[in-house]
């Protein structure tokens, strides 16, 4: 065959591309840099904001749209914006009134900002040295903070409220809101056209790709819902059972080489033949 049946890789990034330590590994840049020579298109999709990808745009020569918070915000490599969804802005504080009865700390991302409650709540330094910017402390709650919310997330090391949040959130304010866990500690809330399968359909109308020319790659959640739009959905080896049945294909874990390990395996392959 003269290349790989695959048109485009859209990749999730935490769990999936990065290995556990958010460490970006040389098979990774590779494999990426072989999809740019066998002339596969590959992009990125992500809860994190914008510049929290940006230290991943030069190693892996990125051209295509980045879509941060789960697509909320579509940006050009150079961080301009090409598209941007935010939360209606009177579902803010009810959204997060009802995270917070569930114990949970509540992030808020406006712009190129991101406000959290408590400088030492729960995940808050981590997520810092992730996406190399400090956040800026809220003085009173989210109250004049919302317009032009991108995201909000709840924050608890209590995986089984952040589940229990979710499904209300979900119930409650479904219509209005897309309600999916990006990591088990993590309930990430955007606009209801903010979600992984809006990005995927968003890319094949922008590069004129049908979905049985994309795969998919992630490991939560929130990953399946760009799976249903993807003729080739591939789950990470740590994910959960859910997510893996959700997939066609399931790779190794991100801590060890699943990504590079899926693109040779399962995208590439035809190129040797």
């Amino acid at each position: 065959m003269s290349g790989p049946a695959v048109k485009m890789l859209l990749a999730d990034v935490d769990g999936t591309l990065v290995t556990k330590d958010k460490i970006l590994t040389d098979k990774a840049i590779q494999a990426v840099h072989k999809l740019h020579d066998a002339g596969v298109i590959f992009a990125i999709t992500s809860g994190r904001p914008p510049r929290g990808m940006a230290m991943l745009i030069e190693p892996l020569d990125l051209k295509t749209p980045i879509a941060a918070f789960n697509g909320g915000l579509l940006v050009h490599r150079d961080m301009s914006v090409i598209e941007q969804r935010v939360l209606p802005e009177d579902l803010v504080v009810p959204v997060t009134d009802m995270m917070s009865s569930f114990k949970l700390d509540v992030w808020l991302y406006s712009g190129a900002d991101w406000y959290v409650p408590k400088p030492d709540g729960p995940h808050v330094a981590r997520e810092a040295w992730t996406v190399k910017f400090e956040p800026k402390i809220m003085k009173d709650g989210v109250k004049g903070l919302t317009s032009s919310v991108a995201k909000l997330v709840g924050v608890s090391d209590d995986t089984d409220a952040v589940d229990r949040a979710t499904s209300a959130v979900h119930d409650k304010f479904g219509d209005h809101v897309t309600a999916a866990t990006s990591q088990p500690y993590y309930l990430d809330v955007t606009h209801p056209l903010a979600n992984k399968g809006e990005v995927a359909k968003y890319l094949a109308k922008r590069y004129d790709l049908k979905p049985e020319d994309i795969a998919t790659i992630g490991d939560m959640p929130n990953d399946v819902l760009m799976f249903a739009h993807s003729g080739l959905s591939i789950a990470m080896g740590q994910s959960s059972s859910e997510v893996k049945r959700a997939a066609r294909r399931v790779t190794t874990s991100n801590d060890d080489e699943g990504f590079a390990n899926a693109v040779e395996r399962f995208i590439l392959r035809d190129t040797s033949s």
